[in-house]
Protein backbone atom coordinates (compact mmCIF):
# COMPACT_ATOMS: atom_id res chain seq x y z
CA UNK A 1 0.00 0.00 0.00
CA UNK A 2 0.90 2.89 -0.73
CA UNK A 3 0.82 6.41 1.82
CA UNK A 4 -0.75 9.26 -0.75
CA UNK A 5 -1.39 11.44 2.25
CA UNK A 6 0.91 13.79 4.20
CA UNK A 7 2.51 13.05 7.21
CA UNK A 8 0.24 14.11 10.48
CA UNK A 9 1.16 17.51 11.96
CA UNK A 10 3.73 17.25 14.82
CA UNK A 11 1.03 19.03 17.26
CA UNK A 12 -2.36 18.94 16.60
CA UNK A 13 -5.00 16.69 15.48
CA UNK A 14 -5.46 14.95 12.15
CA UNK A 15 -9.06 14.46 10.90
CA UNK A 16 -8.76 11.83 8.53
CA UNK A 17 -11.41 9.95 7.30
CA UNK A 18 -10.36 6.84 9.53
CA UNK A 19 -10.30 9.27 12.71
CA UNK A 20 -13.90 10.54 12.01
CA UNK A 21 -15.17 7.24 12.21
CA UNK A 22 -13.14 6.16 15.05
CA UNK A 23 -14.71 9.29 16.97
CA UNK A 24 -18.26 8.67 15.29
CA UNK A 25 -17.84 4.73 17.34
CA UNK A 26 -16.82 6.21 20.37
CA UNK A 27 -19.46 9.39 20.64
CA UNK A 28 -22.26 6.35 19.74
CA UNK A 29 -21.42 5.52 23.74
CA UNK A 30 -23.06 8.96 24.81
CA UNK A 31 -25.59 9.85 21.40
CA UNK A 32 -26.48 6.28 20.30
CA UNK A 33 -27.10 6.96 15.86
CA UNK A 34 -23.10 7.89 14.99
CA UNK A 35 -21.73 4.68 15.16
CA UNK A 36 -24.41 3.97 12.29
CA UNK A 37 -23.41 7.45 10.27
CA UNK A 38 -19.79 6.10 11.34
CA UNK A 39 -20.19 3.04 9.79
CA UNK A 40 -22.08 4.08 6.47
CA UNK A 41 -19.12 6.64 5.79
CA UNK A 42 -17.09 3.93 6.16
CA UNK A 43 -18.62 2.13 2.95
CA UNK A 44 -18.97 5.75 1.23
CA UNK A 45 -15.57 6.32 1.54
CA UNK A 46 -14.61 2.64 0.79
CA UNK A 47 -13.16 3.35 -2.31
CA UNK A 48 -11.56 6.54 -2.17
CA UNK A 49 -9.13 5.34 0.09
CA UNK A 50 -8.07 2.31 -1.83
CA UNK A 51 -4.24 1.42 -1.70
CA UNK A 52 -3.70 3.96 1.42
CA UNK A 53 -3.19 3.04 4.81
CA UNK A 54 -6.93 3.94 5.38
CA UNK A 55 -8.08 1.26 3.44
CA UNK A 56 -7.51 -1.17 6.21
CA UNK A 57 -9.00 1.08 8.28
CA UNK A 58 -12.12 1.42 7.27
CA UNK A 59 -12.09 -2.29 6.53
CA UNK A 60 -11.71 -2.54 10.60
CA UNK A 61 -14.34 -0.57 10.84
CA UNK A 62 -16.74 -2.09 9.27
CA UNK A 63 -16.02 -5.15 10.95
CA UNK A 64 -16.46 -4.21 13.86
CA UNK A 65 -19.96 -2.24 13.46
CA UNK A 66 -21.07 -5.85 12.02
CA UNK A 67 -19.56 -7.68 14.91
CA UNK A 68 -21.25 -5.53 17.70
CA UNK A 69 -24.35 -5.36 15.57
CA UNK A 70 -24.66 -9.34 15.49
CA UNK A 71 -23.24 -9.57 19.33
CA UNK A 72 -26.01 -6.33 20.65
CA UNK A 73 -28.66 -8.77 18.62
CA UNK A 74 -27.78 -11.63 20.62
CA UNK A 75 -27.04 -9.79 23.97
CA UNK A 76 -30.32 -8.27 23.82
CA UNK A 77 -31.88 -11.33 23.02
CA UNK A 78 -30.15 -13.47 26.14
CA UNK A 79 -30.85 -10.15 28.06
CA UNK A 80 -34.23 -12.02 28.94
CA UNK A 81 -32.64 -15.00 30.81
CA UNK A 82 -29.76 -11.98 32.31
CA UNK A 83 -26.80 -14.14 30.25
CA UNK A 84 -26.48 -11.31 27.88
CA UNK A 85 -26.15 -8.42 30.12
CA UNK A 86 -22.13 -9.48 31.00
CA UNK A 87 -22.10 -10.05 27.13
CA UNK A 88 -23.39 -6.53 26.48
CA UNK A 89 -21.18 -5.07 28.82
CA UNK A 90 -18.28 -6.56 27.10
CA UNK A 91 -19.43 -5.92 23.69
CA UNK A 92 -19.32 -2.16 24.79
CA UNK A 93 -15.58 -2.41 26.19
CA UNK A 94 -14.51 -4.07 23.21
CA UNK A 95 -15.71 -1.45 20.42
CA UNK A 96 -14.91 1.36 22.75
CA UNK A 97 -11.48 -0.57 22.85
CA UNK A 98 -10.93 -1.33 19.26
CA UNK A 99 -11.93 2.56 18.30
CA UNK A 100 -9.45 3.85 20.76
CA UNK A 101 -6.92 2.02 19.17
CA UNK A 102 -8.09 2.31 15.52
CA UNK A 103 -7.96 6.26 16.56
CA UNK A 104 -4.29 5.97 18.19
CA UNK A 105 -3.07 4.12 14.90
CA UNK A 106 -4.70 6.85 12.61
CA UNK A 107 -2.95 9.59 13.98
CA UNK A 108 -0.04 8.38 13.26
CA UNK A 109 -1.22 7.26 9.75
CA UNK A 110 -0.55 3.68 10.66
CA UNK A 111 -2.67 1.08 8.60
CA UNK A 112 -4.32 -2.05 10.74
CA UNK A 113 -2.25 -5.11 10.54
CA UNK A 114 -5.23 -7.19 10.35
CA UNK A 115 -8.34 -5.17 10.10
CA UNK A 116 -10.24 -8.57 9.31
CA UNK A 117 -9.33 -9.99 13.04
CA UNK A 118 -12.00 -9.93 16.40
CA UNK A 119 -9.00 -9.13 18.22
CA UNK A 120 -7.37 -6.02 18.75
Amino acid sequence: MTDQSPPPASSGFDMNKATIISLLYIAGFIVGITGLVGVILAFVWKDEVAGTWEESHLQFHIMTFVIGLIGSVIGAILSIILIGIPLLIALAIWVLVRSILALLKAQKHEPIDDPKTWLF
